[in-house]
């Protein structure tokens, strides 16, 4: 695709927050007469004008690409995981390199295609520093891309009632249900705010993810943020924010009458307390703080299932 005016950056947002039609693409790249050929189904074209569209005005990463060979395209790659652990260590500037967790290694595609590795970062001297310490296969060539990997630029702050399939959204709710383990291991909770309701979901792939949502609460208040699923309509949680965790307790004995300093009798489920000698009245038992495992604050998926450009939280700032 060749052309001789950039797009609007509204392209851009448009096909990373919406739905952006390959008819709609064509006649804009004609309107701009561009040279282009679309392959297969042609939705090619709808990335490729995006990434013309793209500017560098909300945030920007960059990416070291190192090529392969050609007589080594389709064959198994050599990258040595230790180095790729050495390289994640001493270059803070870095991200998504190594999921230590799950034992993934995040430089590598596992696709056929002319790439070895990508190292993703903030500076463009570290990357390049970067790639010295990484142990693998014989280089043919490199290069540095400006990205909007890691950026969050694909979501938008959204009421419940606002949400539309495919959409990527920031919501903010209370916990309506608490979360419920499916078939499959995926983990479903609802929240809902002063428009309406909607099911937040930890899929099997996010792994230890998924135990800080079993944590969750109804009456816990956090933003969720992820892409929207289209039947049934869920939010694909890519990280939460937790905004208030609900105090738990639990009755250690019922109360003491003030007068005669005797414990008082339950009155049933619900109806409080009353002493049998003194008559006094209280809906109010001695109860225990329940620690919570889960505290104020983020929770991201692991980095083996983190969408490109999802900003992981050593890039959020405080």
């Amino acid at each position: 695709m060749i052309l001789d005016k950039q797009p609007s950056f509204d392209i851009y947002e448009k096909a990373v927050k919406g739905i952006v039609t390959i008819k709609e693409t064509e006649k804009l790249l004609e309107s701009l007469g561009a040279i282009y050929k679309g392959y297969k189904n042609k939705r090619g074209l709808i990335g490729a004008t995006a990434s013309i569209a793209w500017s560098t005005k909300n945030d920007k990463t960059y990416e070291l690409i190192a090529y392969r060979y050609e007589y080594k395209w389709g064959t198994k790659r050599k990258v040595d995981t230790e180095s790729v652990k050495k390289m994640n260590e001493i270059f803070s500037s870095t991200f998504d390199n190594y999921d230590y967790e799950n034992n993934h290694n995040r430089l590598t595609p596992s696709s056929p295609c002319p790439v070895l590795f990508g190292i993703r970062g903030e500076k463009i001297d570290d990357l390049m520093k970067a790639s010295s310490v990484i142990i693998s296969e014989r280089v043919d060539s490199w290069i540095i891309f400006e990205t909007n990997q890691g950026t969050d630029d694909h979501l938008q702050r959204k009421k419940i009632s606002e949400i539309q399939p495919y959409q990527s959204v920031i919501v903010q709710g209370t916990v309506v249900s608490n979360p419920q383990t499916l078939k499959g291991g995926h983990v479903i909770f609802t929240i809902k705010d002063s428009t309406g309701k909607i099911d937040c979901a930890a899929y099997e792939p996010t792994k230890q993810f998924r135990n800080f949502i079993r944590e969750l609460i109804i009456g816990d208040k956090l933003e969720v943020y992820g892409g929207i699923r289209k039947k049934p309509l869920t939010i694909n949680i890519e990280k939460i924010n937790i905004k208030y965790l609900k105090k738990l307790e639990e009755k250690v004995e019922n109360p003491i009458c003030p007068k005669c300093n005797k414990h008082m009798k339950s009155k049933g489920t619900g109806q409080g307390f009353k002493c049998k000698k003194c008559g006094i009245k209280s809906n109010k038992p001695f109860v225990k703080k329940i620690k919570r495992n889960i505290d104020i604050g983020f929770y991201e998926v692991p980095i083996c299932a983190r969408r490109h450009l999802s900003k992981p939280l050593k890039r959020m700032k405080p």
